[in-house]
């Protein structure tokens, strides 16, 4: 991967690129998710937050976020048993990432799973603060 951030005229969206190596990695961890990133995902996607079309297991860069609005720049993370130990990696990904403009909201796992709504609450609210 080269470059940084690149704007599409014809959209007026930012194009990030990514490692082409993680297109496959993506997919399969699209079609193994976690119980939370299920629950989660049927709440984001077609446009049921705020209007905002999220993807999954999105490649940005070298790494792979849970998911992603381009045009929000947000990134949502959710931290469960596979963090676990990787606490120090996660940093440094969330700092490069965030080096492109890439704003994060993260979630624990128990979170997600027992106060699903409270979780959807605050990332509604985090895009309206947005507007």
């Amino acid at each position: 991967m080269k470059g940084g951030v690149f704007w599409n005229n014809t959209m007026r969206r930012k194009i990030i690129p990514y490692n082409p190596v993680l297109k496959e990695r993506a997919r399969l961890l699209r079609n193994n998710s976690t119980v939370t990133e299920i629950m989660l995902w049927r709440c984001l996607k077609k446009k049921q937050m705020c209007g905002f079309d999220f993807h999954r297991q999105k490649p940005i860069g070298e790494y792979i976020v849970d998911f992603f609005c381009n045009e929000l720049m947000l990134a949502i993370e959710i931290d469960g048993m596979s963090h676990s130990g990787r606490e120090e990696y996660d940093k440094k990904r969330q700092k490069d990432l965030e080096k492109l403009g890439i704003r994060f909201l993260r979630f624990d796992d128990d979170d997600v799973f027992f106060n699903l709504g409270k979780i959807l609450d605050e990332i509604e609210s985090w895009i309206k603060k947005q507007s």
